[in-house]
């Protein structure tokens, strides 16, 4: 249900260029606590399935408030989105096919938080263009596209609190005189993940989510749901053990990698690993800014990320393969080419010097021959 202006009735949506809501009406602006939608007003006060219930785990039961939301699936790669307001969706904002319909009316744990989005359409679109235009590789059709949609989407995210624990032996190879030996290190370490953001969405990738990171989690605010209006969102479709398992791959990640710095030597590597991850159950349910842009190029749908908060742009484009592999053999062969007249003018001067000197000595000099059967046997395998 929309949340209309105080002054002419109208609905309101959210502006991030202004970091308010804005009636585009009248042009009356207002803080989002400063307006209630009618949705809000007529709540039911039902009780929905704790965290414990859905993840598994030992939460108390605890009664939370939820959102009732307008959900439409895309019948191609079964990504969902989430509907506020009157707009209906046409197209998937994940892979840009257009067969999207409505799938059901779902009511939704509210979060607890949300970043607002502060990064407006326009701006978004400039920070893609200026990523792009400079990129010698992305075809010319790309660098002018125009987008066939673009839509603000709020992502779920989890804020939780992890525990690491891990053990590890380290094999590197140590010098010792003229030979070098192999030695085995063990390495032992406590590791606490604290406001971890782990992604809620399961249809996008981890490394995505990654990429877009990292959201200033200094800026969330207690969730408001009037911040949604003019935006799309998402609901959290992962499970505990999926949520125990991307903290425990970056903390797992963290770990090693200071194991390896810690021990001396060469070639080092890790030979045997346990660990263990516990995830605390005070974790929160927040939503996240993000700007989905799609396009097409020769029939494939492409959707480039834009972080709503930072402006950040994440993106996988098709690229012109031909043109690499022209240039890397190009300079390959130029390197190559240059090498060799660089090669045979250091080896003639080495070896004029070397004759000048014999011609010039008395008494024959045996490691003037060598340089010159050296420098000689090199030139004739260049020039050959």
């Amino acid at each position: 249900m929309a949340t209309l202006c105080k002054n002419c009735g109208h609905a309101l949506i959210y502006d991030p260029g202004i970091k308010n809501m804005l009636c585009t009406t009248c042009g009356a602006t207002f803080k989002a606590e400063e307006v209630e939608s009618e949705a809000k007003k007529f709540r039911e006060d039902e009780r929905v399935r704790s965290r414990g219930e859905i993840y598994g785990d030992d939460n108390e039961e605890v009664v939370e408030e939820f959102l009732e939301n307008y959900i439409y699936t895309c019948s191609e790669c079964g990504g969902e989105i989430v509907i506020h307001g009157s707009e209906a969706s046409t197209k998937c904002v994940y892979c840009g096919n257009p067969n999207v319909v409505f799938s059901r009316i779902s009511k939704e744990k509210m979060p607890d938080f949300i970043i607002p989005f502060s990064v407006t359409r326009e701006q978004a679109l400039a920070a893609i263009k200026h990523k792009i235009e400079h990129s010698l590789f992305v075809p010319e059709e790309i660098k002018n596209f125009q987008p066939e949609d673009v839509r603000g989407i709020y992502l779920p995210y989890w804020i939780v609190e992890a525990d690491f624990q891990g053990v590890c032996v380290v094999s590197s190879r140590v010098s010792q005189g003229k030979s070098s030996t192999t030695i085995y290190s063990g390495r032992r370490g406590n590791l606490h993940l604290k406001k971890f953001p782990v992604d809620g969405c399961a249809i996008l990738s981890n490394e995505s989510s990654a990429r877009l990171e990292p959201f200033r989690l200094s800026e969330m605010k207690p969730f408001d749901e009037d911040y949604l209006l003019g935006f799309y969102s998402n609901a959290s479709d992962i499970n505990y053990e999926e949520l125990w398992h991307v903290p425990g791959d970056r903390a797992k990640e963290i770990f090693e990698a200071t194991a390896l710095y810690d021990v001396s030597g060469s070639s080092r590597k890790i030979v045997s690993e346990a660990h263990m991850v516990s995830v605390l159950n005070n974790y929160q349910y927040a939503m996240f800014p993000v700007w989905f842009v799609t396009f097409t190029y020769e029939g494939q749908h492409n959707t480039i990320l834009v972080n709503g908060q930072t402006n950040k742009v994440v993106c996988g484009l098709p690229w012109r393969k031909p043109l690499f592999w022209a240039m890397t053999i190009g300079i390959g062969l130029a390197l190559t080419f240059l090498s060799f007249f660089a090669f045979k003018a250091l080896f003639t001067v080495m070896f004029n010097m070397a004759v000048s000197r014999r011609s010039s000595s008395s008494r024959s000099d045996g490691r003037s021959k060598l340089i010159v059967a050296i420098a000689a046997g090199i030139i004739t395998l260049f020039t050959t």
